[in-house]
C-alpha cells in the first residue's frame, strides 16, 4: 500500500507543476533524445524533483520529464529512462509508468536502441516491435498483487497494440518510411551481447535486443494502456567478424533514424486523439 501511497503523491505532485493533461507518455531511449525538440515544451521536470523517482546514471539519458504538444497534441514526454543494470529494483525502473497511468495517461509509446539479430537489418533501420521475448532475470510483477493496479495475471497476447501496429505501417508508406516488424529481446546488461548470445537470440525469435523497455511494457500492460514501441538498429550483430561494439557507436547509429522516427512518433501522436 506504500506503493499506492508513493504513486498518487508523484502524480499529485505533477499535477501542480503542469496545467496539462496528456493522455499520450512517450519514453525517449538512448540516442533519441532530440525528439524533445519537435515538442512545444510548457513544462520541464528533472526526475529528481519528482516524488518517488529516481535519476538516469546513462551518458544520452537527461532524466527529464517534459510536457508539451506535438502537432497541437499534449504529450508526457521521458527524456531517458531507468535501467535495471543501473541497480534499480524493477519496481523503481517501472513507477514512473505507474505514475502516468495515475495521471491519466492511456497510451505508451516506447523507443530504444537495439542490437539487430536479423540479418536483413543495418544500423539506422527503425523496426516496430510486434512482440518480446523477456529474459531479464527479474519480473516488475513479482511479488504481491496490489489489485487497484492491475490484475494478477495480465494478459500478454497484444503486449503491443496491433490496431497501432496498424497505424505505424500506413505512417510509413505514406511518407515512404521504411520500416521493419519484428520481435525485441530484452536482457539485463550491461554487458553487449556475445557472438553465440547474438546467434541464440536470433534462433529463438528475436530480430532485435536491448537491455530496456520489456519492464516498462509488462507494467503498462498491467495498468491496461495500449503500448506501441520502436526499436532503432544501433548495430548488427549477426557477424562473425563484428567489430567491437561501444555506446557511443549505438548513439551515433541512432542518429541516422532520427529524421524518420520524429515523423512516425509525431503522426501516431496526431493519430491518438
Amino acid at each position: 500500500m506504500d506503493l499506492l501511497k508513493e504513486i498518487k503523491a508523484s502524480g499529485d505532485y505533477l499535477r501542480k507543476r503542469t496545467a496539462l493533461r496528456p493522455t499520450v507518455a512517450i519514453v525517449l531511449g538512448t540516442g533519441l533524445g532530440s525528439f524533445a525538440e519537435r515538442i512545444v515544451v510548457t513544462d520541464t521536470i528533472p526526475y529528481s524533483e519528482i516524488p518517488g523517482f529516481k535519476t538516469s546514471t546513462v551518458q544520452g539519458h537527461s532524466g527529464k520529464l517534459i510536457f508539451g504538444y506535438v502537432a497541437g497534441v499534449p504529450v508526457m514526454a521521458m527524456q531517458g529512462r531507468l535501467h535495471y543494470y543501473e541497480g534499480y529494483t524493477m519496481q523503481e525502473i517501472t513507477f514512473p509508468v505507474r505514475v502516468m497511468k495515475e495521471f491519466g495517461i492511456k497510451t505508451l509509446m516506447v523507443s530504444n536502441a537495439a542490437g539487430g539479430l536479423n540479418p536483413e537489418y543495418v544500423p539506422g533501420d527503425i523496426m516496430i516491435i510486434k512482440d518480446h521475448i523477456n529474459l531479464f532475470p527479474e519480473h516488475p510483477l513479482h511479488g504481491p498483487n496490489i489489485e487497484e493496479l492491475g490484475t494478477r495475471f495480465p494478459d500478454m497476447s497484444n503486449a503491443y497494440d496491433k490496431e497501432l501496429i496498424k497505424k505505424a505501417e500506413k505512417i510509413g508508406e505514406k511518407f515512404r518510411i521504411p520500416l521493419k516488424f519484428g520481435v525485441y529481446v530484452g536482457t539485463q546488461g550491461p554487458t553487449f551481447e556475445t557472438l553465440a548470445e547474438y546467434r541464440y537470440f536470433r534462433i529463438i525469435g528475436g530480430d532485435s535486443c536491448g537491455m530496456s523497455t520489456v519492464p516498462e511494457v509488462i507494467v503498462a500492460n498491467h495498468a491496461g494502456m495500449s503500448v506501441f514501441g520502436v526499436s532503432v538498429i544501433s548495430n548488427v550483430g549477426v557477424d562473425a567478424n563484428l567489430s567491437n561494439v561501444t555506446h557511443e557507436e549505438v548513439q551515433r547509429n541512432t542518429l541516422l533514424a532520427q529524421e524518420n522516427l520524429a515523423t512516425i512518433f509525431t503522426e501516431m501522436v496526431k493519430a491518438s486523439v
